[in-house]
């Protein structure tokens, strides 16, 4: 939970120490969740791991461009909306389905939270300013699922994540510079 707040406050200062920490949270939340057999969010955390290697990489770039103290953004193409809207059906449909056939605790909410923390967390390390709502979305849902499965110091930090999404959206949204 420590750490996962830290994150939160890295993202809204968009600093690069964020997908750094991200690896060692994002690997205490796959132990969690897969001692809950909460599969799918133990995965997204595993998938977290990974993709914090290439949001470092991506904002160190971003931040040499920009300016290093600078709060980076891209433009949301609507393309990538669109895709990533298929995406969230599809994979919602696919993930929930397969949820349920092992057995899941909450199989729509987690494949709810687990595909739009996914396409979240592209969008973040892209640097899209939207990617705060689908976050506040999926972090409702993590902190549902959680009081659901009994997890509540998870639900707490899915809480105060939440709150942070929240802020970062409109820090962002006023302190961020768009570069192409």
């Amino acid at each position: 939970m420590v750490t996962g707040i830290a994150y939160v406050v890295l993202e809204i200062l968009q600093k690069n120490a964020m997908w750094v920490l991200g690896i060692f949270t994002g690997a205490a939340c796959a132990v969690s969740f897969g001692v809950q057999h909460v599969w799918a969010s133990m995965v997204l955390n595993l998938y977290y791991v990974g993709v914090s290697f290439y949001g470092l990489r991506a904002w160190k770039k971003a931040g040499v461009q920009a300016g290093e103290n600078v709060i980076h953004l891209r433009p949301l193409p609507s393309r990538v909306m669109l895709y990533s809207a298929l995406a969230f059906v599809l994979g919602w449909l696919l993930l929930s389905g397969f949820l349920r056939a092992t057995g899941d605790a909450s199989p729509a909410l987690d494949a709810s939270a687990t595909v739009l923390s996914v396409i979240a967390t592209w969008w973040l390390a892209q640097s899209y300013l939207r990617q705060w709502i689908l976050w506040i979305a999926a972090d409702i849902f993590l902190t549902v699922l959680c009081l659901r499965t009994g997890q509540y110091w998870m639900a707490l930090m899915y809480a105060a994540y939440t709150a942070g999404a929240v802020y970062g959206y409109f820090h962002w949204k006023k302190h961020g510079k768009v570069i192409s």
